[in-house]
């Protein structure tokens, strides 16, 4: 989760650092902390708080040094406070280092290494790994065969920046389970644990591998392995521009992304729809195209958002391609032994393609055999890199914590997956076409929803002192239902529970009074009528009731206190419509609130431990 950046080079690498981690800060923001070497003398500042609490006590120290790591921190073991943010140091602050990820064997190590002398001044597992270095330091190794062999001791997983006054020609950097990309500049290096920290500086990367550790200079890198085998890493072109990153005018980074997905849908599906054939085109699922659609079983494996996205997937492939599909919580999927057979399909959903515990179950399944395919966002990512195909949403970067355009865009490449095997299985051509007619027009009909921005804002303005609320859909909607209630809870900190709509009678209508909002997802479809039914049961027991529905649907206003009126497209594409006014719903009421959207409490972006 957390940031981690750095610099070697001539220039000053302070504004650089500071730069990168405010770019970073959506990956944990708890605390943040800089490390500079300057003439063999060390530096470290360290503020509780955000990156710009930091800035400031840069400005109060004459710092000017072409060599640092900076670091924001998202809280795993420690509280957040100046003592537990790193970087950490060992006793002479002449080893420096930052970490992201979590060391599982830590107290073992941390009890060996104070039976040897060595003093702990956090709570901290990060702290460990800064003294087991200095450990082999103490032995006559150099800095990089230390932190290889305190590499081999530790358990867990680990994104790792090292510097030392004794070596302040070098940065020691190493990857196991948590992101870590080398920037390449001229006669200057970075370092992040994500490419939007480097893009302002150089669009040449290196990416990282699980159990590599790289050396890096001014002017090159060399990398090895753990275990000390050499290895040869490509450099990447990015294709990203500064200009995605910024918020474009917009107050949040939030509302930016929620607007951009008219764009971002168009995107998802740009080059990948042929109506002559009536079909989608996905160049990465050829190489394993024939197996995919001999698969026996489907499984999607994801996490938050992207399992909402999943339980639609699972609506779209039955409905269409008569294949069992299951969905599972990937931080639970591997802890189950889950029975996987090779003629399994198990695609993995994530934004960031760096999800720790959907990672590991990709991992985890891959050993078993089956059929392992990636549907990310960040090109070049961990589940790219190590899935057997996939296909990338292409949505941009989504910088908000709270996903918005990375739904709609997993949504949509769900849907073209379904309409490529059912075309290559039982959908005809005609209706292979006509659902290409339906899909060209999910952009537009995105931003007439959009158009009643302000609408939603009154409604807002009606719910935002509610303590709890209550999400109600059916059939592609229940999964709707959930991702709006998490939409809600994850920026308002309002308590809010998703649910079928008929299953509120088995418990949740126990709760409905006068002071209960409702909203109900409701577009004429084949299970209309039974939604009317379930909003009568909420307004007889005075529920205040806010229904998403058809735009030519006059009856349910007589129904409900409260219409957000939109477009109607086939069922398998309706979630792509009917989840927009619900992430506006809930941006309007956390605004109103007063609270940050872009960085609610106690949440990061990119969940890069278990």
């Amino acid at each position: 989760m957390c940031g981690i950046v750095g610099y070697i080079g001539k220039k000053n690498c302070v504004p650089i650092i500071i730069e990168g981690l405010k770019r970073l800060e959506y990956r944990g923001y708890d605390s943040a902390g800089i490390a500079v070497i300057n003439e063999a003398k060390s530096t470290v500042i360290k503020n509780k708080g955000k990156v710009s609490l930091l800035e400031k006590s840069t400005e109060n120290v004459n710092l000017n040094s072409p060599l640092g790591l900076g670091h924001t921190r998202w809280a795993t073991h420690g509280i957040p406070n100046e003592i537990n943010s790193h970087p950490h140091c060992n006793h002479d602050q002449s080893i420096m280092l930052i970490h992201n990820g979590i060391i599982e064997n830590y107290q073992v190590l941390k009890t060996m290494l104070i039976k040897s002398g060595f003093k702990f001044i956090s709570d901290t597992d990060s702290e460990v790994i800064v003294h087991l270095i200095d450990s082999f330091v103490h032995k006559g190794y150099g800095l990089f065969k230390s932190v290889r062999f305190a590499l081999n001791e530790v358990e867990g997983t680990y994104g790792i920046a090292v510097i030392s006054t004794k070596e302040p020609d070098k940065i020691i950097v190493a990857k196991k389970g948590s992101p870590l990309v080398i920037g390449i500049g001229e006669n200057e290096n970075y370092l992040a644990s994500d490419v939007n920290a480097l893009i302002a500086h150089t669009k040449h990367v290196v990416y990282l591998e699980d159990g590599e550790i790289a050396e890096v200079y001014a002017d090159r890198f060399t990398a090895k392995t753990i275990e000390d085998e050499d290895i040869q890493k490509e450099i990447i072109e990015l294709t990203m521009n500064l200009d995605e990153i910024d918020r474009g005018g917009y107050p949040t980074f939030m509302l930016k992304e929620i607007m951009e997905q008219p764009d971002s849908v168009t995107n998802s599906m740009r080059g990948r729809l042929i109506f002559e054939e009536g079909t989608a085109k996905l160049g990465g699922l050829e190489a394993v195209l024939n197996k995919l659609i001999h698969s026996k079983r489907f499984i999607i494996s994801a996490c938050g958002t992207s399992w909402h996205a999943g339980l639609v997937g699972e609506y779209m492939f039955e409905q269409f391609l008569r294949i069992p599909t299951e969905v599972e919580y990937a931080s639970e999927f591997r802890y189950r032994n889950p029975i996987i057979n090779e003629d399994d399909t198990i695609f993995f959903i994530s934004q960031s393609g760096e999800t720790a515990d959907t990672l590991a179950a990709m991992k985890e399944a891959k050993r078993k055999g089956a059929l392992v395919l990636g549907i990310c966002n960040v090109v070049g990512s961990s589940i790219a890199r190590e899935s057997d195909g996939g296909v990338y949403i292409h949505a941009g970067p989504e910088i908000g914590v709270a996903s918005t355009k990375a739904f709609t865009g997993q949504l949509t490449v769900l849907a073209l997956i379904t309409m490529l095997l059912a075309r290559k299985k039982d959908m005809s051509l005609a209706d292979g076409k006509a659902l290409y007619n339906e899909f060209i027009q999910i952009p537009e009909k995105i931003n007439r929803i959009l158009a009643l921005n302000e609408q939603i804002e009154k409604i807002a303005e009606e719910f935002k002192d509610s303590n709890n609320f209550l999400y109600l859909g059916r059939g592609y909607n229940f999964p709707v239902a959930l991702e709006g209630a998490l939409k809600l809870k994850e920026i308002s900190y309002i308590h809010a529970e998703g649910y079928p709509a008929a299953e509120m009678k088995h418990g949740p209508i126990a709760l409905v009074d006068e002071n209960m909002p409702v909203v109900f997802i409701a577009p004429k479809d084949s299970t209309y009528d039974k939604i009317v039914s379930n909003i009568q049961e909420i307004k007889a027991r005075k529920g205040r009731i806010i229904a998403i529905a058809s735009e030519h649907d006059e009856e349910i206003d007589k129904l409900v206190d409260f219409t957000i009126k939109i477009p109607d497209t086939v069922r398998i594409l309706m979630p792509m419509l009917t989840v927009v006014p619900l992430q506006l719903l809930a941006y309007h009421i956390a605004m109103k609130k007063g609270l940050n959207v872009d960085q609610p409490r106690n949440l990061a972006k990119s969940v890069t431990v278990e």
